[in-house]
Parts: C-alpha cells; sequence; structure tokens
C-alpha cells in the first residue's frame, strides 16, 4: 500500500473532519472490525500477544500485530516489552483506552439484544413458510 504523503488533500480533510465530528474522531481510532475485539479482549488486564492471538483466532498475524500497532500509536493501548529471552510482550489498554469500555460494554449489551430480535424476527419467518 503506497503511504499518503501528510500535506495531501486527504489527510488535510481527515483532519478537518476528525476536528468537527466526533464520531469520525472515535472510527478513526477504533475503526475496522479488529480494533474494537482486540480492545475488548483487553479489558479485564495485560494479555501475552498469544492470548490475544487465542481469543481471536480468526484474526492473522499481520492484522494482529497491525491493529495492535495502531492502537499503541493512537495511545489506546500500552506495549510493554521485558528484555529476556524469549521475548515477554505484554499489551494492557492505556487510561484513554480504559475510558472506552463502557462504550464497549454498551455495543456488547446492545448486540446480545438485537441479535435476539434478529433470531427471534428470524424464527417467525421459518414458522410462516412452513
Amino acid at each position: 500500500m503506497t503511504a499518503i504523503k501528510e500535506s495531501s488533500t486527504q489527510n488535510m480533510n481527515k483532519g478537518i473532519a476528525e476536528m468537527h465530528c466526533p464520531v469520525t474522531y472515535v472510527m478513526n481510532r477504533i475503526g475496522g472490525h479488529w480494533k474494537p475485539i482486540i480492545m475488548y479482549q483487553l479489558k479485564d488486564g495485560p494479555r501475552r500477544y498469544s492470548e490475544i492471538k487465542r481469543a481471536i483466532p480468526a484474526v492473522t498475524e499481520k492484522m494482529l500485530i497491525q491493529h495492535l500497532k495502531q492502537l499503541e500509536a493512537d495511545n489506546l493501548l500500552i506495549r510493554k516489552a521485558e528484555p529476556v529471552v524469549p521475548p515477554f510482550v505484554t499489551y494492557k489498554l492505556s487510561a484513554s483506552g480504559e475510558a472506552l469500555m463502557p462504550v464497549m460494554t454498551e455495543m456488547v449489551n446492545w448486540a446480545i439484544k438485537d441479535s435476539k430480535i434478529l433470531a427471534k424476527m428470524f424464527e417467525e419467518e421459518i414458522v410462516e413458510a412452513i
């Protein structure tokens, strides 16, 4: 993927949108498929890379590493590497990441409620078809 110049119109527009729209700001930080899932896995405390990978088996190593780096760059998680052999690296939510956990919990609550509604609708459609 080609890098976008910092002085590009696209970057300038992105920055302006972030300043004027809180949703854009949030989505630029935690948007995408894997970032919220990774953050949610860290809600109960620090975890090693291998623990995160096991908790999210569908994510590729490349995507997990990429998103961990982005979350660290956005100050949403903290990476701690112990200088031992083999390397001992743990990830934990930063204060900013911790502040997002009530939002994540509400997203989980919404998902549970919404999936039950969808399951009920699907069940009713099957009954009507019979």
